[in-house]
């Protein structure tokens, strides 16, 4: 059963998506680590995470906050908070560790081996990887006023506005749409 969403074009901010309404109702999706393990399958970061003990877990989620925080306040300027240079000292960290191993079986079939250090530390990586790149000014944050899920836009024009159309785009344009609706129909009582 699929029921992590993988719209934001990066896995650093997939996993950053795994809270969902920050200002809000603050929605957890990796309240176990059972749910962590389902989201390592379905990102594809290895084929068998293996058992996961709450030590990995609350790193994984260490390490999700420190990606949020580090690439909401990107660029640092010259005093970054205490709570910014925590967080890229944690994904600084994270990315020093080695990456899952990949091999292929003599079928051409790609197995991919590891365990919460090498998740840490694709997750890790591909953070760095978008803060230093030129995509990152592409980088926004979801229109839904209530979504704080982040993506980096690559459509062409430059100028997607939501996380997903299924998850806020459609909410978002049905919503005016029954506002224009309702402000005809009184429009339409008034005269």
């Amino acid at each position: 059963m699929d029921e992590f969403v993988f719209v934001s074009g990066r896995l650093c901010l997939e996993l950053a998506g795994t809270k969902l309404w920050r200002r809000t109702l603050r929605t957890e999706l990796l309240g176990s680590p059972e749910d962590l393990r389902r989201w390592v399958h379905q990102a594809e970061l290895v084929d068998d995470l293996g058992p996961v003990d709450n030590r990995g877990w609350e790193r994984i989620l260490r390490l999700r906050e420190a990606v949020y925080t580090l690439v909401r306040s990107w660029p640092l300027g010259d005093h970054p908070d205490t709570d910014v240079r925590d967080a890229l000292a944690e994904v600084n960290e994270a990315a020093r560790l080695p990456l899952p191993r990949h091999q292929l079986d003599g079928a051409g079939r790609l197995t991919r081996t590891g365990g919460i250090d090498e998740v840490l530390a694709s997750v890790a990586r591909d953070a760095v990887d978008l803060v230093s790149s030129t995509l990152f000014h592409r980088m926004k944050e979801c229109a839904n006023p209530d979504c704080t899920r982040l993506f980096v836009d690559l459509s062409h024009s430059g100028a997607r506005r939501w996380c997903g159309m299924a998850e806020c785009g459609n909410r978002q344009k049905a919503a005016r749409h029954r506002e224009r609706k309702k402000r005809h129909a009184t429009a339409e009582q008034a005269s």
